[in-house]
């Protein structure tokens, strides 16, 4: 394999939902074969692939390009869908199925932003698949759609790793970019979070609602952590945290919410809270939610879970305290010294997602409200409490 081709295959296994794109794709039109395919004018390579039939083509396997239908997307740019060969009136007789005994065919081409043809999604099978409609085509334009905007991406930071070579120039165009990122990929995850409403709407057995479900989650922890990049880049580039105040607006409802949203998740954790807040907390209550949400998800993670996590808000002594405690484990010291610093992850336990920038934020936040946030950590507990002083509204 050339490095050409090399390059492309670590370019899509870099896209972290292929694999489940590649399922979804199976379990929603019965097909036993799905690929993300590399098609230039005379090579066919398999990027990654989902065999459940023994096909036998494995990722980084080639097929001769003029064998393939693929060929033909990468000319029309248009998709190809057959439902039975056999009553296929154009591909009855064409050599492709023929050839690889193949009854049922999608692919769909993806194309750059830049409109650049990168290759195909695609999908075959030995028996004939219901698959000539509005969902499943639309299911497989968004899917392509996504990669195709999160392999321009890649290519976008690849090209500026290239070109800045002083450490000062690759921070900025780092921190821009980010921000640029960040706004690029809300289009592709709104659009496979409506491919997803539209599989969960059209196929409800148990094992395709398990894959809906899996990857609505998906979606939601890379939407948080666009929201955080977006964030760290504003307040390096200059912009800050900006605020949007609602005096009008009870806390504990917010704070309610909130604790609502975490037990969903994790029904088996008791949280405990305590309110104590007089009407008219001058607060960006979107703001103070995802600071709150960041402490109690941090608090459900690392805490030891046979013990509540507490919440405790009020008004002491003209300040606002809001704080957040769950027993287990004390914070290691070394790790205490960075815990608030961008791109920095407790150690405490393996496999928890996160690139380390919640803490940041929810520091950035508190001191946008003019307030602090400080963490004590011992064998009893660990707490993290936010003081803001309070103002007349």
């Amino acid at each position: 394999m050339d490095g050409v081709a090399k390059d492309d295959l670590a370019a899509i296994r870099r896209i972290p939902a292929i694999p489940s794109i590649l399922n979804v794709v199976c379990r929603s039109t019965g097909m036993g074969f799905a690929a993300v395919a590399r098609v230039t004018e005379d090579r066919w390579v398999a990027c990654e692939v989902l065999d459940n039939v023994h096909f036998g083509l494995p990722a980084g396997g080639e097929l001769p390009v003029e064998t393939t239908l693929c060929h033909e997307v990468r000319h029309s740019r248009e998709e190809i869908i057959i439902e039975n060969v056999a009553e296929d009136p154009v591909y009855a007789a064409h050599h492709t199925p023929r050839l690889y005994k193949l009854q049922s065919y999608i692919s769909v081409p993806i194309i750059l932003p830049d409109g650049t043809f990168f290759g195909t999604l695609c999908a075959i099978d030995a028996k004939p698949a219901k698959i000539r409609n509005e969902a499943t085509i639309g299911m497989f334009r968004l899917f392509a759609e996504l990669i195709a905007y999160h392999l321009h991406s890649d290519q976008e930071l690849s090209h500026s790793q290239a070109e800045v070579l002083d450490q000062a120039e690759t921070a900025q165009l780092r921190e821009q970019f980010i921000v640029v990122l960040g706004h690029d990929l809300r289009n592709p995850l709104a659009a496979i979070k409506g491919g997803l409403h539209i599989i969960g709407g059209v196929h409800k057995d148990q094992q395709t609602s398990q894959v809906v479900g899996l990857m609505h989650q998906s979606v939601s922890r890379m939407s948080g952590l666009i929201d955080n990049l977006l964030d760290f880049a504003r307040g390096r580039l200059g912009d800050g945290i900006s605020l949007r105040r609602e005096p009008e607006r009870r806390l504990e409802q917010t704070l309610v919410q909130v604790i609502d949203e975490i037990k969903a998740g994790h029904p088996q954790r008791t949280i405990e809270a305590r309110f104590d807040l007089p009407p008219g907390i001058d607060v960006d209550h979107a703001r103070i939610a995802q600071m709150f949400s960041n402490l109690l998800g941090n608090a459900v993670s690392h805490g030891a879970e046979d013990l509540p996590v507490m919440v405790d808000a009020a008004v002491v002594g003209g300040a606002l305290e809001l704080s957040v405690a769950n027993g287990g484990d004390p914070i290691p010291p070394k790790t205490m010294e960075r815990l608030f610093q961008p791109f920095h992850r407790r150690e405490v336990r393996p496999n928890l997602e996160g690139i380390g920038l919640g803490l940041y934020i929810a520091g950035e936040i508190a001191k946008a409200h003019g307030g602090t946030l400080d963490v004590k950590s011992d064998e009893e507990e660990t707490r993290f409490t936010f003081r803001m002083p309070i103002t007349a509204a």
